[in-house]
């Protein structure tokens, strides 16, 4: 039998019911990490001493600085699953970009959004 070169229609399908599922979580996290950015979750200093305000700051800004970044990973995964559904509209969806082989599916409904299998990304194609 002739190794399979892509995923079946009915498999995409599959596997885009996962990506919209993950996206869906993700674009809520990335609200909610930007509502915390722009201090619109009701968790402010305002109606503190002023002695523990101006500590608070300091530690305000390294918080939004790591809620930031977090927001930033955020951002980059659900451009990932969103690329990943492109992949699936064009049949391509699964095709490691390195070997040309198929990702294995069990890996692929982990990290849906993946473009490399197992053995590319370790290097050992």
């Amino acid at each position: 039998m002739a190794e399979k070169t892509r995923y079946t229609d009915a498999e995409l399908e599959e596997f885009r019911a996962i990506i919209l599922e993950k996206l869906e979580k993700a674009q809520k996290d990335y609200d909610q990490l930007k509502l915390s950015i722009m201090n619109q979750d009701g968790n402010d200093i305002i109606d503190t001493s002023p002695t523990y305000k101006v500590l608070e700051e300091g530690a305000n800004t390294l918080s939004k600085e790591e809620v930031g970044r977090l927001a930033l990973r955020q951002q980059k995964f659900i451009q990932s699953l969103q690329a990943a559904l492109v992949r699936i509209e064009n049949k391509t969806y699964g095709i490691c970009r390195e070997t040309g082989k198929l990702i294995p599916a069990e890996r692929l409904r982990v990290v849906p959004h993946a473009t490399l299998s197992i053995e590319a990304k370790e290097g050992k194609r």
